[in-house]
Formats: structure tokens, C-alpha cells, sequence
């Protein structure tokens, strides 16, 4: 099976170890030629929260979720990446629960590989609070890349 999209999903917390995620999806994508799509799932609830803070006036109801991925880091960092090293790349964005959109994501744009960043949870915490990237990795309609680093806090 030929890999030609790679999904390179990312969050806030990604922003720390932005640099180790784009290393490890060009080494995936730049030798293949596939094209790297950046992809930021946000809630209704963390987009009211930083909406003045990314500049904009709209509601939630009337946003572009892509132009709001575009705004949030680590996504302006990643494009700057993967430009540089001439990966042809796209931004995308989702809005409302994180684990479904990002999975309904890698079904939309056909993602041969997902990369995934995830952080140490206790099992006491992944029972209570659930685990977003393990809900990804168990509904993924193609293999992750589970990046762990074990520095990235809650």
C-alpha cells in the first residue's frame, strides 16, 4: 500500500514538541513524496476561550474551523516545516469532539498514516478523564504513530 497523505493531528499541548512531530512526519512523507495534512480539532469550548486571543469577532457558530487551525499553535510552526523542507502540506480544522473529528479527518482526506502526539496519564487518570489520543488510535481508519514524550504536563 503506497502511503501519498499522512495526517499529522495536533493540539495545544503540541506546541513544546512541535519540532520531534515535524521530524517524524517528514521522515515518513518526505521520501514518499506524500502530502502532509496539519490537522487541529478544537471544541466550541476552546475556540470561545481564544477567539479574541486569534483575532476573531465571529461567533463559533460562523467560523472557518481551517482558519482557525491556521491561527493556532503549533500549526503556523508545522507549515513553516514542512515548507522548508518542500513537503507539500495542507492545514485543516475541526470543530467539536476531538477524538471523533480527528478520526472523521483521516477519513476525509484518505490519510494513509496518522502521527499522533500523546501525553502520560496515570491509569487512575485515563479512567476518569478518559484519553483522547487512545480513543484515536483504537477508531483510526489507517496506522499511527503514537509520539509520546514524556516531558509535555497536563
Amino acid at each position: 500500500m503506497a502511503i501519498d497523505t499522512v495526517l499529522l493531528a495536533v493540539g495545544p499541548m503540541d506546541t513544546v514538541r512541535a519540532e520531534e512531530l515535524a521530524e517524524t512526519t517528514l521522515e515518513i512523507a518526505d521520501p514518499l513524496g506524500a502530502t502532509v495534512v496539519i490537522g487541529h480539532a478544537f471544541t466550541d469550548e476552546e475556540y470561545e476561550e481564544f477567539r479574541e486571543e486569534l483575532g476573531f469577532e465571529a461567533r463559533v457558530e460562523n467560523v472557518d474551523p481551517d482558519e482557525v487551525a491556521r491561527r493556532r499553535p503549533p500549526v503556523g510552526d508545522l507549515e513553516e516545516m514542512m515548507e522548508a523542507a518542500g513537503v507539500d502540506y495542507e492545514v485543516r480544522g475541526e470543530r467539536g469532539e476531538v477524538a471523533a473529528k480527528v478520526v472523521d479527518m483521516a477519513i476525509d482526506v484518505d490519510a494513509d498514516r496518522m502521527i499522533l502526539g500523546g501525553r502520560r496519564r496515570s491509569p487512575a487518570e485515563k479512567a476518569v478523564l478518559g484519553s483522547v489520543s487512545q480513543e484515536i488510535i483504537l477508531q483510526a481508519p489507517c496506522p499511527v504513530t503514537y509520539f509520546r514524550d514524556l516531558d509535555v504536563m497536563e
